[in-house]
């Protein structure tokens, strides 16, 4: 009789896990990836699209996930179409950046969360740019809804850390009002579905 009790509390177990963890793929068109940098006389900001990505939900709780981000997409929105918008973003994809040709695909890795209560969570992971992978931290807040999870972050990243140096003031002198800062803004909305 205790045998019988422990299997069938052992099968609901096994159901209730099934039940609850579930794969949410991310919805390319509805997400969004703003990217801002700003410099010593002002800034600029565009998108850069998701190319996939997954999010690993259990027990109704965001566990972990993998996104692939496309460098070819990267695109500036507060300069008006035109040769100053082209040479903007061609310089932001050579070398001296990004190095999109060599780099077409850039990627964060979820590798733990934590949960901070009230839909918000600490999210830690692994972010690759130009090949470099580095861990960083950054808080999130996310909605589940039935089939459907949206999650919006704002999350700062250190470009010299992926050997990104080009215009830093921490690494040349003397650029005066020529100085690019260190850090840029990655403003993510994110939606992934089952």
């Amino acid at each position: 009789m205790v045998k019988a009790i422990l299997s069938v509390v052992a099968l609901f177990a096994l159901f209730a896990s099934s039940t609850f963890a579930a794969e949410f793929k991310v919805d390319t068109k509805a997400s969004q990836i703003k990217w801002t940098g700003e410099k010593v006389t002002g800034s600029h900001w565009g998108y850069v699209n998701i190319k996939s990505g997954v999010v690993n939900v259990d027990d109704n709780k965001i566990k972990n996930g993998n996104f692939d981000i496309d460098m070819t997409s990267m695109n500036c929105k507060d300069l008006d179409p035109g040769e100053y918008n082209d040479k903007l973003i061609k310089h932001l994809k050579s070398d001296d950046f990004f190095s999109v040709d060599a780099n077409p695909v850039s990627a964060f890795k979820i590798k733990w969360v934590k949960d901070n209560g009230n839909n918000s969570i600490k999210v830690t992971g692994d972010l690759t740019i130009k090949g470099i992978t580095k861990q960083l931290t950054f808080d999130a807040k996310y909605t589940l809804s039935g089939d459907k999870l949206t999650a919006e972050a704002t999350i700062p990243v250190d470009r010299t850390k992926y050997d990104i140096k080009y215009g830093s003031g921490s690494f040349f002198d003397s650029l005066g009002d020529k100085t690019i800062y260190d850090e840029f803004t990655l403003d993510l909305k994110l939606v992934a579905k089952k």
